[in-house]
Parts: C-alpha cells; structure tokens; sequence
C-alpha cells in the first residue's frame, strides 16, 4: 500500500470501492475507516473512524495523509445526494487535518450540463448560435458550480474516465489545473479489440456515430497494431425533440460500400436512451457487415435504453464499470445475452499509483478483466454448451 493513503467511498458497500481498495492494497475495509451515518433529520454526518481512546492531535489525525474518495452512480441515492456527500466527506478529510483529497468519480457528475444561458457561461471552443443559448435558458450553469463546490469542500484534485465534453474539461482544467485528470480508456478497447475475441481484428472497421466520437475513434485506431484498419465517420442531424438522422459524414475515410462482410465496432463515450446509436446501426446494418459491435464507456441503464438497444442490428454490447450497477444482471435485463463488461479498476488503480507514488513500479497485467452472462452465446463458445443451469 502507498503509505499515508486512506482509500473511503461516499456509500457503504460499494463493489467498485473495494476493487480499488484492494488493488492499492489497503488492509482495512474502508467502512472501518469512515462512518457514513446520518442524524435523525437525515442530515449526513461522515465520520472518519480514529482511535476512541486516543485523546491526543484531536482535529489532526490525518495530518500527511491523502484521502481519496471514490464516488460512483448508485441506485440508493441520487446524484445531488451523492454529490453533497461529496463535499462533506472532503471537509471532513480537510478539517481532520489531511494534506490532500481527491475525488475520483468516474462518470463526472452534472457533464451534461455544460454550459449555462450566457456568453461567458462556457468553456468550450466552438461559438454558440441563439438556440443553443435559449436551451440553458433559465438553468445553472451546473458544471462550473460543481467544480467550485469541490474545491470549496476541500477537493484538491479530480480524477474521471472519458468526458467528452470540452466546456467540463475545461473548467475542470480552469478550477482544479493541472490536478484535474480525464484519463482515456482507449488503451484497453484497443487491446480487447485486438486480443480478445469479440471481432475479427483483420477484418474490423471502427466507426464514429457522430461528431462527438471521432476523436475518440481516431484515438483507439491510434493504438491499434494494424494501422491499415478502416474509419468510417457519420453525420447526426436532430430533426426532432427524439428524432435524428444518420448519414455518412462527407470527409469520412470510409463510405458504407466499404464495410459489407466486415466486423464493425461503434465506439462512443455514452449512451442513455440508445435512440441515435440504434438509428446509426440500422444504417450499417443495411450494408450488410459481418457483425456490429458497440462498445461503449458510460452504459446509463434504463428501461427505454434496454427496449431500444435489444434491436437486431446491434450483435454485442461492451462497456466498462465506470457505472458500476451495470454489472447486475437484472440492470442488464434481456441486454445480458449481448452485454460484455470490462471491469476497470485495476487500469484506474494503476494511474493512481503514478500520481501518488512516482518512484512505484506499474500494477501487473492485466488491467482490466471481461465480464460476461452464461447467456452470452461467447460465453458458451468459451466454456462449452455442456453447461447447463
């Protein structure tokens, strides 16, 4: 364990806590270090558990420690509870004396809310038209307050997976400098895609759904071994409240021609509701490829999202475990025949172990780890179709 570290989570028994606990090899559990108690009024009150008979440096027991707090979604609390459980964890680790906190949240709360009413109300880098101003009309600026509030609370450093929006990075940057860190998992698609079994690797396309992906698809291609595999890049209009339209983009490498009998993986950041990835498979599908993979970062569960990515033109799902709750197989519900997850917290763990401790060798390989239902018909072609329930 890296010495004078204090690993807690704002909720008790996290999974997610504990595999990032377990991989910077803390001892203790960390509900042996934190109470997460609330008072009758449901106010919540955490406590940092020190030694009751120990009367001395009261107020200064984690004097020279950092405390890092891990914050995912949960279905106990809602995201402005887990919030304010954010600050007041990170006080309470402050006003206890610690040298330093920091927050790793991998799917950074209020980022869909990114920019506010006004001109000076974004930190992006494309100019805003009078519709986009007039859609945050009356709204906070929720991102920029979040950010404050952290650094208010006593946060001294974030630490997220794959935001893709450039206003929240920004003033992420702005708040925290260079102690705000989006780490980009496209080291591990790279690999999976490559040396797992998911697709063909010589006969893979990637593919950028819409302009908010390509980056991230030119990203993973980057760490490819075989350069010469395809991007095929697509437009999105929005012609209505739910409604878009997929196009091939003008400049893209590849045209839909391109793609027939080959294993296509759709890479993006997000999905919620799956309504502009369906539309987006649907247009593959009809060029006849092999199969289509789509691989994602942030999988948001929920029931419209599941109805709508159980369509047939969609052959696999890969996500990771930045929304830990998505490893529940009745979260996946009917999804589970067709959803992988890779667990990441051995690859977040290793980045924590190169900030904290310069000096440290790197966690051993691998660092992520396929998780997958018996309903996956992989998993039967992996384990035999002798098993049976």
């Amino acid at each position: 364990m890296i010495e004078d570290l204090v690993i807690v989570g704002n909720v008790a028994d996290n999974a997610f806590v504990d595999d990032i606990s377990h991989h910077m090899r803390q001892i203790e559990n960390y509900s042996d270090l934190i109470s997460l108690k609330s008072f009758l009024n449901r106010e919540f009150c955490p406590r940092f558990i020190i030694d009751e008979e120990n009367w001395q440096n009261i107020g200064r027991k984690l004097e020279n420690k950092t405390v890092l707090i891990v914050s995912t979604s949960s279905l106990e609390y809602s995201r402005e509870e887990l919030a304010m459980r954010n600050f007041l964890i990170a006080r309470a680790a402050k006003d206890n004396g610690s040298k330093r906190v920091i927050l790793l949240e991998p799917d950074l709360y209020y980022s869909a809310q990114d920019r506010g009413p006004r001109k000076k109300h974004s930190f992006g880098n494309t100019e805003r038209n009078p519709e986009d101003f007039k859609k945050f009309d009356g709204q906070p600026f929720s991102s920029l307050m979040y950010s404050q509030l952290l650094q208010l609370s006593g946060v001294d450093e974030v630490l997220t997976i794959h935001n893709h929006s450039e206003s929240v990075k920004n003033l992420f940057r702005e708040t925290f400098g260079q102690r705000f860190h989006n780490l980009q998992p496209s080291d591990i698609y790279a690999d999976y895609l490559e040396n797992g079994d998911v697709v063909n690797p010589d006969n893979m396309v990637l593919c950028a759904p819409d302009k908010g992906a390509r980056n991230f698809a030119k990203e993973v291609h980057g760490l490819l071994k075989r350069q010469d595999t395809g991007i095929l890049t697509m437009d999105k209009i929005r012609t209505g409240e739910r409604e878009v339209e997929i196009s091939v983009e003008k400049s893209s490498q590849l045209d839909l021609s391109d793609i027939k009998g080959k294993d296509v993986v759709v890479v993006d950041d997000m999905v919620r509701t799956g309504k502009t990835i369906i539309e987006c498979c649907r247009v593959l599908r009809d060029a006849q490829p092999n199969k289509i993979i789509f691989l994602v970062t942030h999988f948001y569960s929920s029931r419209e999202g599941r109805s709508n990515l159980n369509d047939c033109s969609i052959d696999e799902i890969v996500t990771s475990t930045t929304i830990p709750n998505i490893l529940n197989r009745d979260i996946q519900g009917r999804l589970r025949r067709k959803m992988v997850v890779l667990r990441i917290s051995r690859w977040i763990s290793n980045y924590l172990v190169s900030i904290l401790d310069e000096d440290s060798k790197p966690l051993e390989l691998p660092l992520y780890h396929e998780d997958m239902s018996s309903k996956n018909p992989r998993w039967l072609k992996k384990f035999g179709r002798d098993y049976h329930i």
